[in-house]
């Protein structure tokens, strides 16, 4: 059992929410002066989702009825009704009922959620939201955040728990100028924003000496001639004849901008408090790539993982497509309904007829967004589209158990209906690259040797942010890796790709290591600056690179801090300090960590880890002992507890632990291979066969079950369960 390394990211797959309230002003000193003079830029933000991004929650801003309602949820109520003005929830879970304050209203379509203040300056979403659609749609209701499974007060999920908190997980992104001012010794916030809602500083920044030369200008006699102020580009998107799609004509785009708009869309880890606008986004932010269990194998969206990491994928990005090609600027909603927005750029007499969609114009098939950007529900009623715009593939769902449009719009209908239709349409399914189909192959948990492994990353006919994904996950593939056969990447234009080399750096030999780092600890983004000296941290830096890697560490040091607040951010620290050596200060972080989150199963494992290398076995089995008893589902805590023992020569006492480990996560497949190979080591082979043959079917894409199939018939000289086995080779 080794230490478990954590990407912490701003966000889990959780109901999450909001903004806070401390130091607040309905509008921002340098947002009033802008609706000055911008009148008509501020009347279409104010039809903005960001204008709505939160509220103090009156009268005008509440959209859910609180008449006296009651919501009901495996044992949870909530009672929400007014008084003198003023909104209030009744909770209880059980016989325990708490009186809390509607403090703030979060978001208003398709659905709206409430803060309320649990301990001072530090917010929590209510576990109940507001479906805010029309009762045709199903709407005008309270519901469950989590409408199909129970989340108990001692799950991680539970309302009143760090993941469900404002001012950590959801702040910085629905108010301007936050500052989360979180203070580690007490656990505590001190929040303050300097606009509650997103408004014109989030994308423009300060411009408050802007706003005086504007003042100042208003009061100078007018001449007879203006200054041309035109920001029109000077370039456009044109379509020559006989082209089916329009290129960018012009000088070079510059589409950094974005880099304000990534900044909230995209699933990522903080580096400072707080977002500076128009700063770039990996000086503020290490984003997460494209690893399960946040996409599908194809790369598609799975869990809410915004659009940054998707649209990185898409063809579009890689042409020069920005936000606002699609988007109003203000209002951010799309600019012309239906197919006329893509057909801004895709000639109408190609794309938008029944030979390309084949689907009867008009209708839902025909639309281009249903086909190219299929939609997943989150929060319940939020419906959300992909944005990497694939087309649709089933034979990749076939053989990888992802999505597609053709059987997501058509209930009932099966991938091999798809292919078929397909068929018929003279359409034949898209053949991979070699080195995209083994993408797909190490995505789907399968080993590859190291040299096939490196040709997907060195492949410029893929994109970037999968190439750099692929380059992350070099740990799946080899223990060990040359200086020289990084270097490429290490050294790489690509900025993408320099941050995931420094991230497996530590696969290079120590003693070559900090030559082949160093220098990126002067790179000029911070994440992959972050980045080196978290892979140096452990290796002699010579006196020359001394002051830059002092420099760099700090940075790190802030980053971490910045998720304090949650057990990943404690338990990051403490594993940081082990590479230094420092165990006190290791084990007093993985202690926080259990502290400020009880219900974070990897701190106990982390925890029983620094013991057992401590050669302490009595605190190795209270912590594991402590952490079940906290987190009864935990299958990690099942599994190092069962390895603990079975080093401890233990076996009959583990077996049943790898078995509770294995039924509570079934998706793990070493859990199932160790819990068969611990039969095994009872001498009952033939149990352990058996078992294999009545699990195996839950495992797809899994080589290695397969593989310890054929090593139990062959020991037996099982010819049956041999061919068995046999028969499934390839197919997992």
């Amino acid at each position: 059992m080794k230490f478990i390394a954590f990407v912490l990211t701003s966000f889990v797959t959780v109901m999450l929410i909001t903004s806070s309230l401390i130091s607040v002003n309905a509008f921002a000193q340098g947002d009033g002066a802008c609706v000055d003079c911008h009148t008509e830029q501020t009347s279409k933000w104010q039809q903005s989702d960001h204008a709505k991004a939160m509220a103090i929650a009156d009268e005008t801003t509440v959209k859910a009825n609180f008449n006296k309602q009651t919501a009901e949820h495996y044992g949870q109520k909530a009672y929400f009704y007014k008084s003198k003005g003023k909104f209030f929830v009744d909770i209880s879970y059980d016989d325990k009922v708490e009186t809390l304050a509607i403090a703030y209203t979060f978001g208003h379509y398709p659905l709206q959620q409430y803060l309320v203040e649990t301990k001072k300056g530090s917010y929590q979403v209510l576990p109940f939201a507001w479906d805010s659609r029309t009762i045709e749609e199903g709407g005008q209701r309270w519901y469950h955040n989590y409408a199909n499974e129970e989340i108990k007060p001692e799950d991680r999920l539970h309302w009143r728990q760090p993941l469900q908190n404002w001012n950590g997980m959801c702040a910085d992104c629905h108010s301007d100028g936050l500052e989360r001012n979180y203070d580690a010794k007490n656990n505590s916030f001190a929040s303050e924003f300097s606009n509650i809602n997103v408004g014109c500083v989030s994308c423009h920044g300060d411009k408050d000496e802007h706003s005086e030369q504007a003042t100042q200008d208003k009061a100078k006699p007018k001449s007879n001639h203006s200054s041309n102020s035109s920001t029109a580009s000077s370039g456009m998107w044109k379509r020559k004849f006989g082209e089916d799609t329009a290129k960018w004509v012009g000088e070079k785009r510059d589409n950094s901008f974005m880099d304000n708009c990534f900044s909230c869309h995209s699933l990522r880890a903080p580096l400072t408090d707080g977002i500076k606008p128009n700063s770039h986004f990996l000086d503020q932010f290490t984003p997460q790539l494209l690893q399960a269990p946040a996409y599908h194998v194809d790369g598609q969206i799975k869990e809410e993982v915004y659009v940054y990491g998707s649209f990185l994928q898409s063809k579009m990005f890689a042409k020069g497509v920005n936000c606002i090609d699609c988007h109003d600027q203000h209002t951010m909603k799309v600019k012309i309904p239906g197919n006329g927005l893509c057909l801004q750029c895709h000639a109408s007499e190609v794309f938008d007829k029944p030979e390309h969609h084949n689907h009867e114009n008009g209708s839902d098939g025909a639309q281009c967004v249903n086909c190219h950007m299929p939609e997943n529900r989150y929060m319940g009623v939020d419906d959300r589209r992909d944005h990497s715009f694939k087309i649709p593939r089933p034979e990749l769902s076939e053989q990888y158990s992802s999505p597609n449009a053709c059987t997501t719009c058509h209930e009932g209908k099966d991938n091999q209906w798809a292919l078929g239709f397909m068929q018929s349409w003279k359409i034949k399914p898209r053949s991979n690259s070699q080195t995209q189909q083994d993408f797909f192959t190490l995505k789907s948990g399968q080993p590859l040797p190291v040299d096939a492994h490196l040709a997907i990353v060195g492949d410029e006919n893929i994109d970037v942010i999968s190439r750099a994904t692929a380059l992350q996950m070099l740990v799946f593939s080899t223990q060990e890796i040359s200086a020289d056969t990084l270097k490429p990447y290490l050294h790489h234009q690509q900025e993408l790709l320099r941050l995931a080399a420094a991230s497996v750096g530590t696969l290079i030999n120590p003693g070559f290591r900090a030559q082949a780092l160093s220098h990126l600890l002067n790179d000029p983004r911070k994440a992959i600056r972050v980045a080196a000296a978290r892979t140096l941290v452990d290796v002699y830096i010579p006196q020359a690179d001394l002051a830059s890697f002092n420099k760099a560490f700090k940075e790190l040091t802030v980053s971490l801090e910045q998720s304090g607040w949650r057990g990943e951010g404690r338990l990051n620290q403490g594993l940081l300090e082990i590479d230094k050596s420092n165990y006190s200060s290791a084990e007093k972080h993985f202690k926080e960590a259990i502290r400020v989150e009880p219900y974070f199963d990897a701190a106990y494992s982390n925890l029983a880890e620094f013991y057992r290398m401590q050669n302490k076995p009595a605190q190795v089995i209270s912590v594991y002992n402590s952490g079940i008893n906290k987190v009864p589902a935990s299958a990690l805590l099942h599994y190092g507890y069962g390895l603990h023992l079975i080093r401890n020569q233990q076996l009959g006492k583990a077996i049943p632990l790898f078995k509770k480990s294995m039924l509570l996560d079934p998706s793990n497949a070493q859990y199932a291979y160790v819990y068969a190979l611990s039969i095994d080591g009872t001498g009952d082979t033939k149990q352990a066969i058996e078992i294999l043959k009545s699990i195996i079917g839950n495992y797809s894409q899994n080589q290695q079950l397969v593989e310890l199939g054929l090593s139990f018939a062959q020991k037996l000289q099982d010819k049956a369960s041999f061919d068995y086995f046999m028969g499934l080779r390839g197919t997992y």
